[in-house]
C-alpha cells in the first residue's frame, strides 16, 4: 500500500485519489446513471431558507420530497447538521444530497482525526464547493443536482454566516439569508418587503424571526406545488449559537404559525 503524501494526509478525497483509501469503502458522491427514465423516478427537495437573527442562525424546510409529479414522502429532513455549528439545507436531488452529507461528515472526522485539530471554516466550504463542481456533468444532464445552503456559526469571529451556491460550486456569503429549491424564487420579493418593513433579520429575536421564516414557507408552499405545507407536519426548524446546533420544540412551530 502506498504511502500517502504530505496533502493527502489531512485530505480524505485525495486519500482516495492517490489509492490509498479505497473509494468503495466511503461514502463518497458517486456518478448518476445516465438512463433512461431516470429523472422521472429521482427523488427530489424542494424549499430551505436560512436566515440569521441576533444570536445566531435559523434554518428552516419544508418536508415534501417528490419524483416529478408525484409526492414520494411528506417527512424527509432537510435541514442536517455536518458539525456542532455547522447546518447544511438541501434541495435538488434528495438522494443525491444525502449522501453528500455523509461523505463531508467523515471529511471532517478524518481531518480533525489525522490533523488533532478541527478542520477549518474555509477548508469546510472548499471541500463542499469541490463536490458540487464534480457534480456538474451529472446537473448538465437533468440528474442528480442539488443546490444547497449552509449556515455555520464562525465562534472566531462570534456571527453566524450564510453561504448559498450556484451549479457550478460558486459560493456567495449572504448578510442577512438564503434560500434554495423550487419555491425559492417565488418569495425572493417576500424577502425584501419584510427587510424594508420590518428591519434586519438579523436585529430580530429568535422566535420573531421564526415567525417571519415560517411566514415565507407557507407562502411558497402557497405558490409552489414542490412545496409542502403545514397541514399534515410540521415544517423542520433548528437554530444555531455559539453553544451549538438546537432544535425548536412542536409548540414554538405552532406557535410562529398561529396554531397556538
Amino acid at each position: 500500500m502506498p504511502f500517502p503524501t504530505t496533502e493527502a494526509r489531512g485530505s480524505l478525497s485525495e486519500l482516495i485519489t492517490q489509492g490509498i483509501v479505497a473509494a468503495d469503502r466511503l461514502p463518497m458522491p458517486t456518478p448518476v446513471p445516465n438512463v433512461p427514465g431516470y429523472k422521472d423516478i429521482e427523488t427530489h427537495g424542494t424549499t430551505v431558507i436560512a436566515v440569521k437573527y441576533k444570536d445566531g442562525l435559523i434554518n428552516v424546510a419544508d418536508r415534501r420530497a417528490t419524483a416529478g409529479y408525484t409526492i414520494m414522502y411528506d417527512q424527509a429532513e432537510k435541514v442536517l447538521a455536518l458539525d456542532d455549528h455547522t447546518l447544511i439545507s438541501i434541495s435538488g436531488s434528495f438522494a443525491k444530497s444525502v449522501e453528500v452529507v455523509r461523505y463531508l461528515r467523515h471529511t471532517f472526522k478524518y481531518f480533525e482525526r489525522s490533523q488533532l485539530q478541527p478542520m477549518s471554516q474555509e477548508g469546510k466550504l472548499m471541500e463542499l464547493q469541490r463536490v458540487i463542481a464534480n457534480n456538474m456533468p451529472a446537473a448538465l444532464q437533468g440528474i442528480g443536482a442539488f443546490i444547497p445552503v449552509l449556515s455555520t456559526f464562525d465562534t472566531e469571529e462570534n456571527q453566524g454566516r450564510i453561504y448559498f451556491y450556484d451549479a457550478m460550486g460558486g459560493q456567495f456569503e449572504t448578510a442577512e439569508y438564503g434560500a434554495a429549491g423550487s419555491g425559492s424564487a417565488p418569495i425572493r420579493g417576500a424577502f425584501e418587503y419584510i427587510l424594508r418593513t420590518k428591519g434586519p433579520f438579523r436585529n430580530m429575536d429568535r422566535l420573531t424571526a421564526l415567525k417571519e421564516t415560517i411566514t415565507l414557507l407557507e407562502i411558497a408552499a402557497d405558490l409552489d406545488t414542490a412545496t409542502g405545507g403545514s397541514a399534515k407536519f410540521l415544517p423542520a426548524a433548528k437554530y444555531i449559537t455559539a453553544d451549538g446546533i438546537h432544535d425548536f420544540t412542536d409548540d414554538e412551530i405552532k406557535s410562529a404559525l398561529g396554531r397556538a
